[in-house]
């Protein structure tokens, strides 16, 4: 998909959900794959016609993996030829989850310990507002796994308040599709994850079950995304009881 493309599918998230205001100081979160460094490069793209003028500071968090290095060089080579300002934070989340605690499911406190090293360095540096690269298929997915492994009908919002530290975090590709991004990504600076779980999580098992899926249901995303984006589609047991006590 090209450029142009994305800005439109992207800009159309932003404004429907109102995300970005004059004055705003976003921090981007750039893990080095494509989805975050797709995001830093359409927000850079988006802040030079934007009708909001804001400001962005891109931040890596380096995990720290024990044996495996990240090199975050060609990501900042990046951000200087995009004009902005570039942090990495290092860390030792990494040793912390899989050499200290030895986590049989490290993501759940990978990803609490990451987005809190990434909040207070946000913070410091002035902003109000973390961006983070969640896409259209990481909203299906994030359902699916709150419904199979913890019973509930739950998944991320396109924004949130975040009253521990006084952020909004923002999600300005929550219309965009996984494979649109993956095309759009093949000519920028991603880094491999060096993380050891890396393709071997509940979130990759739902999404290869969602590729079988798609082998009889073609369309099973867009069904699943349509279903939770709309909530005049939201029919489930509250609604039942309501209706039940309105009777009574």
């Amino acid at each position: 998909m090209t450029t142009q493309k994305m800005l439109s599918v992207m800009r159309k998230g932003i404004t429907e959900y109102k995300m970005i205001k004059d004055g705003d100081k976003i921090a981007v979160g750039v893990s080095g794959g494509k989805d975050s460094v797709s995001l830093l490069k359409l927000l850079a793209e988006y802040r030079k016609f934007s009708p909001e003028k804001f400001e962005l500071l891109a931040i890596s968090v380096d995990l720290d993996f024990t044996g495996a290095k990240t090199d975050f060089n060609a990501l900042k080579s990046f951000c200087e030829e995009l004009s902005v300002p570039y942090i990495v934070e290092k860390t030792d989340i990494g040793k912390i989850v899989f050499d200290v605690r030895k986590e049989t499911n490290p993501c759940a406190l990978c990803s609490k310990m990451r987005k809190g090293a990434l909040y207070d360095v946000a913070v410091k540096n002035g902003c109000n507002k973390v961006a983070l690269g969640h896409h259209a298929d990481d909203l299906t997915d994030t359902f699916l796994l709150s419904l199979f492994y913890e019973g509930r009908l739950s998944t991320f919002a396109p924004k949130s308040y975040l009253d521990r530290t006084g952020l909004t975090l923002i999600r300005p590709l929550i219309m965009a599709k996984e494979a649109n991004i993956t095309g759009f990504s093949k000519n920028l600076p991603i880094v491999k994850s060096p993380c050891p779980a890396n393709k071997h999580t509940k979130r990759e098992f739902v999404k290869n079950a969602l590729r079988e899926l798609a082998k009889e249901i073609p369309n099973v995303r867009e069904m699943a995304y349509t279903a939770i984006t709309h909530p005049e589609r939201y029919n489930l047991f509250d609604k039942f009881r309501k209706e039940i006590d309105e009777i009574l």
